[in-house]
Protein backbone atom coordinates (compact mmCIF):
# COMPACT_ATOMS: atom_id res chain seq x y z
CA UNK A 1 0.00 0.00 0.00
CA UNK A 2 1.77 3.38 -1.06
CA UNK A 3 1.47 6.23 0.86
CA UNK A 4 -0.64 8.25 -1.58
CA UNK A 5 -3.17 5.63 -1.22
CA UNK A 6 -2.61 5.78 2.35
CA UNK A 7 -3.50 9.31 2.45
CA UNK A 8 -6.45 8.94 0.40
CA UNK A 9 -7.62 6.71 3.02
CA UNK A 10 -6.97 8.49 6.13
CA UNK A 11 -8.59 11.66 4.37
CA UNK A 12 -11.22 10.74 2.03
CA UNK A 13 -13.56 12.25 3.80
CA UNK A 14 -12.11 15.85 3.21
CA UNK A 15 -11.04 14.83 -0.39
CA UNK A 16 -14.60 14.10 -1.24
CA UNK A 17 -16.33 17.13 0.69
CA UNK A 18 -13.47 19.09 -1.03
CA UNK A 19 -14.25 17.91 -4.65
CA UNK A 20 -18.01 18.12 -3.97
CA UNK A 21 -17.76 21.74 -2.43
CA UNK A 22 -15.14 22.84 -5.37
CA UNK A 23 -17.64 21.59 -8.22
CA UNK A 24 -20.61 23.19 -7.25
CA UNK A 25 -18.73 26.30 -6.70
CA UNK A 26 -18.32 26.13 -10.52
CA UNK A 27 -15.01 24.63 -11.10
CA UNK A 28 -14.60 22.08 -13.75
CA UNK A 29 -14.20 18.94 -11.69
CA UNK A 30 -16.32 15.76 -12.39
CA UNK A 31 -17.31 14.85 -8.39
CA UNK A 32 -19.30 11.91 -9.35
CA UNK A 33 -16.41 9.51 -10.01
CA UNK A 34 -14.96 10.28 -6.82
CA UNK A 35 -18.64 9.90 -5.06
CA UNK A 36 -18.86 6.50 -6.95
CA UNK A 37 -14.91 5.73 -5.70
CA UNK A 38 -16.16 6.92 -2.34
CA UNK A 39 -19.12 4.40 -1.98
CA UNK A 40 -16.84 1.64 -3.25
CA UNK A 41 -14.35 2.17 -0.31
CA UNK A 42 -18.03 2.62 1.80
CA UNK A 43 -18.66 -0.42 0.78
CA UNK A 44 -15.38 -2.25 1.70
CA UNK A 45 -15.22 -1.00 5.39
CA UNK A 46 -13.21 1.61 5.03
CA UNK A 47 -16.22 4.35 5.49
CA UNK A 48 -18.99 5.06 6.45
CA UNK A 49 -21.91 5.67 3.27
CA UNK A 50 -23.97 7.84 5.66
CA UNK A 51 -21.41 10.13 6.46
CA UNK A 52 -19.94 10.65 3.09
CA UNK A 53 -24.16 11.12 2.06
CA UNK A 54 -24.37 13.66 5.10
CA UNK A 55 -20.70 15.54 4.08
CA UNK A 56 -21.90 15.54 0.13
CA UNK A 57 -25.19 16.96 0.96
CA UNK A 58 -23.68 20.01 3.23
CA UNK A 59 -20.90 20.41 0.53
CA UNK A 60 -23.49 20.90 -2.13
CA UNK A 61 -26.12 22.89 -0.04
CA UNK A 62 -23.65 25.40 1.22
CA UNK A 63 -22.46 25.52 -2.30
CA UNK A 64 -26.15 26.14 -4.23
CA UNK A 65 -26.85 28.56 -1.41
CA UNK A 66 -24.09 30.76 -2.10
CA UNK A 67 -24.97 31.39 -5.57
CA UNK A 68 -28.65 31.44 -4.76
CA UNK A 69 -27.67 34.24 -2.59
CA UNK A 70 -25.28 36.21 -5.40
CA UNK A 71 -28.42 35.11 -7.78
CA UNK A 72 -31.09 37.44 -5.47
CA UNK A 73 -28.61 40.32 -5.51
CA UNK A 74 -27.03 40.03 -8.64
CA UNK A 75 -29.77 38.99 -11.00
CA UNK A 76 -28.93 37.48 -14.59
CA UNK A 77 -25.61 38.59 -14.53
CA UNK A 78 -24.06 36.25 -12.53
CA UNK A 79 -25.41 33.34 -14.77
CA UNK A 80 -23.31 34.71 -17.36
CA UNK A 81 -20.36 34.54 -15.15
CA UNK A 82 -21.25 31.18 -13.68
CA UNK A 83 -21.36 29.57 -16.95
CA UNK A 84 -17.80 30.97 -18.24
CA UNK A 85 -16.52 29.63 -14.91
CA UNK A 86 -17.96 25.99 -14.99
CA UNK A 87 -16.56 26.48 -19.27
CA UNK A 88 -20.08 25.62 -19.67
CA UNK A 89 -21.60 27.49 -23.47
CA UNK A 90 -23.74 30.29 -22.75
CA UNK A 91 -26.33 28.84 -24.26
CA UNK A 92 -27.07 26.81 -20.54
CA UNK A 93 -28.30 30.20 -19.25
CA UNK A 94 -31.37 30.51 -21.64
CA UNK A 95 -32.16 26.41 -21.65
CA UNK A 96 -31.70 26.51 -17.23
CA UNK A 97 -34.13 29.78 -17.70
CA UNK A 98 -36.67 28.09 -19.84
CA UNK A 99 -36.59 24.74 -18.21
CA UNK A 100 -37.24 26.62 -14.78
CA UNK A 101 -40.38 28.58 -16.35
CA UNK A 102 -41.72 25.17 -17.13
CA UNK A 103 -41.29 23.48 -14.56
CA UNK A 104 -40.61 25.94 -11.52
CA UNK A 105 -38.64 25.18 -8.45
CA UNK A 106 -39.26 21.29 -9.13
CA UNK A 107 -36.52 21.78 -11.63
CA UNK A 108 -33.50 21.68 -8.92
CA UNK A 109 -34.86 18.06 -8.03
CA UNK A 110 -33.06 16.71 -11.19
CA UNK A 111 -30.31 19.79 -12.48
CA UNK A 112 -27.85 18.00 -10.65
CA UNK A 113 -28.25 15.07 -13.59
CA UNK A 114 -27.80 17.32 -16.30
CA UNK A 115 -24.72 19.42 -17.03
CA UNK A 116 -24.99 22.98 -17.67
CA UNK A 117 -28.39 23.24 -15.61
CA UNK A 118 -26.73 21.91 -12.53
CA UNK A 119 -24.42 24.64 -12.25
CA UNK A 120 -26.78 28.02 -13.06
CA UNK A 121 -30.23 26.53 -11.67
CA UNK A 122 -29.08 27.65 -8.05
CA UNK A 123 -28.21 31.17 -8.74
CA UNK A 124 -31.61 31.20 -11.52
CA UNK A 125 -33.60 30.37 -8.60
CA UNK A 126 -32.39 32.90 -6.65
CA UNK A 127 -32.99 35.81 -9.81
CA UNK A 128 -36.84 34.50 -9.74
CA UNK A 129 -37.01 35.40 -6.22
CA UNK A 130 -37.55 31.74 -4.28
CA UNK A 131 -38.26 31.58 -0.98
CA UNK A 132 -35.08 30.85 0.64
CA UNK A 133 -37.10 27.56 2.86
CA UNK A 134 -38.33 26.30 -0.77
CA UNK A 135 -35.25 26.37 -1.81
CA UNK A 136 -33.54 24.44 0.37
CA UNK A 137 -36.18 21.81 0.40
CA UNK A 138 -36.03 21.38 -3.63
CA UNK A 139 -32.04 21.46 -3.56
CA UNK A 140 -31.39 19.44 -0.73
CA UNK A 141 -33.69 16.86 -2.47
CA UNK A 142 -31.86 17.11 -5.64
CA UNK A 143 -28.75 16.49 -3.96
CA UNK A 144 -29.90 13.52 -1.91
CA UNK A 145 -31.07 11.55 -4.99
CA UNK A 146 -27.81 12.94 -7.10
CA UNK A 147 -24.98 12.24 -4.08
CA UNK A 148 -27.17 9.02 -3.12
CA UNK A 149 -27.24 7.70 -6.49
CA UNK A 150 -23.53 8.01 -7.05
CA UNK A 151 -22.89 6.57 -3.49
CA UNK A 152 -25.34 3.44 -4.13
CA UNK A 153 -23.32 2.49 -7.86
CA UNK A 154 -20.31 2.50 -5.92
CA UNK A 155 -21.43 0.48 -3.00
CA UNK A 156 -23.48 -2.17 -5.51
CA UNK A 157 -20.59 -2.13 -7.94
CA UNK A 158 -17.74 -1.98 -5.36
CA UNK A 159 -16.62 -6.21 -5.70
CA UNK A 160 -16.83 -5.40 -9.22
CA UNK A 161 -13.91 -2.36 -8.85
CA UNK A 162 -12.02 -4.11 -6.63
CA UNK A 163 -9.51 -5.09 -9.18
CA UNK A 164 -9.49 -1.44 -10.08
CA UNK A 165 -9.00 0.13 -6.75
CA UNK A 166 -6.51 -2.61 -5.68
CA UNK A 167 -4.44 -1.19 -9.33
CA UNK A 168 -4.81 2.52 -7.94
CA UNK A 169 -3.48 1.53 -5.18
CA UNK A 170 -0.38 0.45 -6.26
CA UNK A 171 0.36 3.03 -8.57
CA UNK A 172 1.74 5.16 -5.93
CA UNK A 173 2.72 8.49 -7.54
CA UNK A 174 1.40 7.79 -10.76
CA UNK A 175 -1.86 7.95 -9.17
CA UNK A 176 -1.31 10.97 -9.13
CA UNK A 177 -0.59 11.46 -12.52
CA UNK A 178 -3.30 9.68 -13.76
CA UNK A 179 -5.64 11.70 -11.47
CA UNK A 180 -4.23 15.20 -12.89
CA UNK A 181 -4.26 14.16 -16.49
CA UNK A 182 -7.94 12.92 -16.75
CA UNK A 183 -8.62 16.15 -14.53
CA UNK A 184 -6.78 18.24 -17.51
CA UNK A 185 -8.73 16.48 -19.80
CA UNK A 186 -11.73 16.97 -18.54
CA UNK A 187 -10.73 20.72 -18.99
CA UNK A 188 -9.59 20.82 -22.09
CA UNK A 189 -12.94 19.20 -23.51
CA UNK A 190 -14.87 21.47 -21.78
CA UNK A 191 -12.74 24.62 -22.87
CA UNK A 192 -13.10 22.93 -26.43
CA UNK A 193 -16.68 22.25 -26.26
CA UNK A 194 -17.35 26.12 -24.97
CA UNK A 195 -15.16 27.07 -28.30
CA UNK A 196 -17.07 25.03 -30.14
CA UNK A 197 -20.21 26.08 -29.21
CA UNK A 198 -19.37 29.70 -29.47
CA UNK A 199 -17.80 29.69 -33.22
CA UNK A 200 -21.11 27.69 -34.36
CA UNK A 201 -23.51 31.04 -33.02
CA UNK A 202 -20.77 33.90 -33.74
CA UNK A 203 -22.04 36.62 -35.83
CA UNK A 204 -21.63 40.16 -36.43
CA UNK A 205 -22.45 42.27 -34.21
CA UNK A 206 -23.90 46.20 -33.89
CA UNK A 207 -23.81 48.83 -30.80
CA UNK A 208 -26.76 50.66 -29.82
CA UNK A 209 -25.23 54.30 -31.75
CA UNK A 210 -25.06 52.10 -34.75
CA UNK A 211 -28.19 51.16 -34.35
CA UNK A 212 -29.76 54.31 -33.71
CA UNK A 213 -28.18 55.82 -36.87
CA UNK A 214 -29.40 52.84 -39.12
CA UNK A 215 -33.30 53.64 -37.72
CA UNK A 216 -32.27 57.90 -37.87
CA UNK A 217 -31.26 56.97 -41.65
CA UNK A 218 -34.79 55.59 -42.80
CA UNK A 219 -33.26 52.18 -43.02
CA UNK A 220 -36.09 49.19 -42.58
CA UNK A 221 -34.81 47.93 -39.16
CA UNK A 222 -36.72 44.90 -37.43
CA UNK A 223 -35.23 44.22 -33.39
CA UNK A 224 -36.11 40.79 -32.54
CA UNK A 225 -35.70 40.57 -28.28
CA UNK A 226 -34.50 36.94 -27.58
CA UNK A 227 -34.44 37.61 -23.60
CA UNK A 228 -36.64 34.79 -21.99
CA UNK A 229 -39.57 35.95 -20.26
CA UNK A 230 -38.27 35.95 -16.91
CA UNK A 231 -35.48 38.25 -17.89
CA UNK A 232 -38.00 41.06 -19.41
CA UNK A 233 -40.39 40.34 -16.29
CA UNK A 234 -37.38 41.29 -13.83
CA UNK A 235 -35.58 43.83 -15.55
CA UNK A 236 -38.63 46.11 -16.51
CA UNK A 237 -36.39 47.19 -20.05
CA UNK A 238 -38.42 46.86 -22.95
CA UNK A 239 -37.10 47.69 -26.06
CA UNK A 240 -40.05 49.53 -28.28
CA UNK A 241 -41.29 48.00 -31.24
CA UNK A 242 -39.12 44.73 -30.87
CA UNK A 243 -40.82 41.12 -31.56
CA UNK A 244 -40.05 39.09 -28.38
CA UNK A 245 -39.40 35.71 -29.74
CA UNK A 246 -37.63 32.30 -28.55
CA UNK A 247 -35.33 31.32 -30.05
CA UNK A 248 -36.96 28.15 -31.59
CA UNK A 249 -39.74 30.61 -33.16
CA UNK A 250 -37.23 32.83 -35.13
CA UNK A 251 -37.43 30.76 -38.37
CA UNK A 252 -41.20 30.50 -38.64
CA UNK A 253 -41.85 33.95 -37.49
CA UNK A 254 -39.45 35.68 -39.60
CA UNK A 255 -40.69 34.28 -42.83
CA UNK A 256 -43.29 37.17 -43.48
CA UNK A 257 -40.43 39.75 -42.82
CA UNK A 258 -39.47 42.11 -46.21
CA UNK A 259 -35.96 40.54 -47.12
CA UNK A 260 -34.47 43.35 -47.64
CA UNK A 261 -34.64 44.71 -43.83
CA UNK A 262 -31.87 44.76 -40.97
CA UNK A 263 -32.40 42.36 -38.40
CA UNK A 264 -30.69 43.17 -35.15
CA UNK A 265 -31.03 40.07 -32.55
CA UNK A 266 -30.69 41.61 -28.75
CA UNK A 267 -29.96 38.95 -25.76
CA UNK A 268 -27.83 39.17 -22.93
Amino acid sequence: MTELWEFVLRHGYGLMFAAVLVEQLGAPVPAVPILVVMGALAGFGHYSAWTAFLLALIATLAADFFWFELGRRRGDSILALLCRLSLEPDSCVRQTSQRFDRWGPATLIFAKFIPGLSTVAPPLAGSARLSRWKFLLFDAAGTALWAGSALACGVFLGRRLEGALLWLAHLGFGLLVLVSTLVLAWIGWKLWHRRKTMRLHRMARITPQELKRLIEDGQQVHIVDLRPQRAIERSGVRLPGALILAPAEIEVSLRDLPSGAHLVFYCT
